[in-house]
């Protein structure tokens, strides 16, 4: 395929697709529907963005369905898309064997009826920071969160909100997350280096959340402290799977035994016979039928505008911008989060991103310890922030129609507590006495 220059044609396509998202389901909902965005369906507004690449980018048909195939088909998407129908699976399997009402039960006998929403935000930093995956993280305790909203009089969509923090703090700062392994890598740092210098903004964050959590995050009318009834076998399959996921088990054998497991539980309790569990799976895979079909689409709508030049066109005009050190920290949290943005994977925006940041990084003379912990955060933030992010759309699904994306932006606590740290830490340095000291400062760095 010819080389395709920079090109912002390339890039509407993809613009069309979000504003025709937002603006379809905002009208809905101002008209009067609740539930305006599920009304018009996120999988067909990524196809009205296809339908204009096909148009809009230049090139033969053959070969941009060619690149549409390979976006769709990309490692990542792919992974993404077998974790969402083993994760429904799972969900559904656990759900019908009694395994969440035993949960939450067992959680509410723990936890401090007024710090609800403050244990799980920790449940699922430590989780995250432990496996690296904030997908795995919203899957173990996405069911968990709903339940302790219908227990309590906490609102759904802060508690979501509250999960999708806590997973997206693992997610930037875990040594095993394929996005801090990305950064690290394209910028030719040690992983213990790039999460120094990532702490310094991260934990500040935390911190800040637990503070709002526990002033503005407590039940109306906390609930009475009173036994739960639970049967603790019901909770084992919810065990195995963070357990199994701290200790680094592969995610994809982590959920099928644990659906194993849950169904072994359900068959020997009565909950359900074998033939039922069979169709419980299924019923799991085609609950996910929508967030699978989107990634897909989503994946190849992204190959298309990279393909065209969009995303060339859109780091090339953010890179004329940069005139000092300062200026090309900003830089880089821009390009990373608009291509995050445009990609919806925050792996895939490190891959792209990475080598063009090593370039302003040797330009412009910035520690590269910086950079890779900037393009991190800064992925992660918007990670957890855009409305049709696997992240928001996995923990919103669990809600079963009760909460829309937009819904629980306003009070994604941690991840603005986040970009407030990492902006302010651009002016101020307070990060950089975590870290030695900028190696182009004293001695010549080459990447390794």
């Amino acid at each position: 395929m010819q080389e395709r220059k920079p090109s912002f044609i390339a890039l509407v396509p993809f613009i069309l697709f979000i504003v025709s998202y937002l603006a379809i389901g905002s009208s809905l909902v101002f008209s009067g529907e609740s539930m305006g965005f599920y009304q018009f369906k996120a999988p067909i507004a990524v196809i009205i963005g296809i339908i204009a690449a096909f148009f809009m980018i230049k090139g033969n048909v053959t070969e941009k369905f060619d690149v549409f195939i390979k976006g769709c088909g990309d490692e990542n998407i792919i992974i993404m898309c077998i974790i969402y129908i083993l994760a429904g699976a799972f969900s559904t399997v656990s759900k019908q064997m009694g395994g969440v009402d035993a949960t939450v039960n067992l959680g509410l006998s723990i936890i401090p009826p007024g710090l609800i929403t403050v244990g799980l935000f920790v449940i699922a930093c430590f989780i995250s920071i432990s496996t690296g995956t904030s997908v795995g993280t919203i899957v173990a305790l996405g069911p968990i969160a709903v339940g302790f909203a219908e227990k309590t009089t906490i609102s759904m969509p802060l508690i979501i909100a509250t999960l999708i923090g806590g997973a997206m703090f693992g997610d930037n700062l875990s040594v095993i997350s394929d996005t801090t392994i990305a950064a690290t890598r394209t910028q030719g740092v040690e992983m213990k280096d790039k999460f120094r210098a990532n702490i310094a903004m991260a934990v500040p964050a935390m911190i800040v959340t637990i503070i709002l959590l526990i002033i503005f995050g407590r039940p109306e009318v906390a609930p009475i402290k009173e036994v739960y009834e639970f049967d603790f076998i019901k909770v084992l399959p919810y065990i195995f799977v963070l357990v199994a996921s701290v200790v680094g088990v592969n995610v994809f054998v982590v959920l099928v035994l644990g659906t194993m497991l849950s169904g072994a539980i359900g068959i020997a309790t009565g909950a359900f016979g074998f033939l039922e569990y069979s169709n419980l799976i299924y019923d799991g895979f085609v609950g996910m039928f929508e967030i699978f079909i989107l990634s897909m689409l989503t994946g190849g709508l992204a190959g298309l505008v990279g393909y065209g030049g969009g995303l060339d066109w859109l780091l090339n005009t953010i890179k004329r911008f940069i005139k000092s050190r300062r200026s090309a920290e900003i830089g880089i949290g821009l390009i990373t989060s608009l291509t995050d943005m445009a990609t919806a994977n925050n792996t895939v925006a490190m891959i792209i991103d990475g080598p063009i940041v090593r370039n302003i990084v040797e330009e412009y003379e910035v520690d590269p310890r910086r950079s890779a912990a900037l393009m991190d955060t800064f992925g992660a933030i918007m990670q957890g922030l855009i409305p049709y992010g696997a992240q928001v759309l996995m923990a919103v699904k669990f809600t079963e129609g009760q909460v829309s994306p937009f819904e629980i932006m306003p009070l994604l606590w941690y991840q603005f507590a986040l970009a407030f740290f990492v902006i302010v830490s651009m002016f101020i340095p307070f990060a950089d006495g975590f870290i030695k000291r900028n190696p182009w400062d004293f001695q010549k760095w080459e990447p390794k």
